[in-house]
């Protein structure tokens, strides 16, 4: 049995992750920080362990972590987005969006690689394409997400002689909640932009971490899920 811990578990593609994952064998937890979506995320993977702690809070983090017997796998995926101008964002928002996208994936990583040194394993991160083109009126979310892509490649050095792989996956424009703001209208031309003509979905990003979860002599690398949104 293998052991995996999953942030923002309940919706989205963290929740297509623990599906995934559990179908794979997996023993999986998965964190989430608020109740939406909680009821639903156990109909659809019951046998995952759903526990609320919030990623930027190292104190919970680090319970979250204390009580795991065993890690194989991280999946730091918990991210919030931030819509406005540069000049219309405030230092509280910039503040908030970084902590958990970045702060998260730092805070999970510090406390799992304790976990994985005896043994080894694998971690994920989910970034975005933003991370990588970066979006215009997403310039806090982008800069986070750029963060974890380098935060991917310099652990990844750090970690290899442990053992423990460290990759990074870039999401294009996906099919859910963090989207579900577009009009049908905005998904229709955003589509039209996408060389494969649709959206992604959250089954498809995925498929990508269980690839790099089981992927032994791949590390530091950044996948593009993206449907040719950005080569």
């Amino acid at each position: 049995m293998k052991y995996a811990l999953v942030t923002g578990g309940t919706r989205g593609i963290g929740l297509a992750v623990c599906k995934l994952l559990v179908q794979n064998g997996y023993c999986v937890t998965a964190l989430y920080s608020g109740g939406r979506g909680l009821e639903e995320a156990k109909e659809t993977v019951p046998e995952a362990e759903f526990v609320c702690a919030d990623v930027a809070n190292e104190e919970a983090v680090k319970a979250v972590f204390e009580r795991l017997k065993r890690l194989d796998l991280l999946v730091n995926n918990a991210g919030i987005a931030c819509y406005s101008q540069v000049q219309d964002t405030s230092f509280a928002e910039f503040r908030r969006v970084t902590d958990v996208n970045i702060g998260g994936a730092f805070l999970c990583t510090k406390y799992a690689v304790k976990k994985m040194l005896a043994n080894g394993g694998a971690i994920v991160n989910i970034s975005s394409v933003w991370g990588e083109t970066g979006g215009s009126c997403e310039s806090v979310y982008s800069a986070s997400k750029g963060a974890v892509i380098a935060f991917t490649k310099a652990v990844s050095k750090e970690l290899a002689p442990s053992g423990i792989t460290v990759n990074c996956v870039s999401p294009g424009v996906v099919d859910t909640e963090m989207n579900a703001h577009l009009s049908i209208e905005e998904k229709a031309a955003l589509g039209r932009e996408i060389p494969l003509g649709r959206m992604g979905s959250a089954e498809e990003i995925a498929a990508a971490v269980l690839y790099f979860a089981n992927a032994k002599y791949v590390t530091g690398q950044v996948l593009g899920v993206n449907g040719g949104f950005y080569i």
